[in-house]
């Protein structure tokens, strides 16, 4: 797994988000459509992809795309 490939998935879980305001920097909880139902696709699909299970602590933990990124990394 590279960065660049979760950035992408990541990106494409995203329907009305300009793709540009998403990166490695960005605070995901900030995007105008993040919900809960949104922290439950993205769960999803990290378990789906890179068959690693977050939990709530873990996924609570992080703000950022790079913070889930190095959070899957050293599981």
């Amino acid at each position: 797994m590279t960065r660049e490939e979760f950035l992408k998935g990541f990106q494409e879980q995203f329907d009305d988000t300009d793709l540009s305001l998403i990166n490695l920097e960005t605070n995901f909880r900030e995007l105008d459509e993040w919900s809960s139902m949104m922290a439950l696709i993205i769960i999803a699909f990290i378990d789906e992809n890179y068959s690693k299970t977050l939990s709530g602590e873990d996924f609570k933990n992080c703000t950022t795309i790079e913070d889930l990124f190095q959070l899957l990394s050293n599981k």
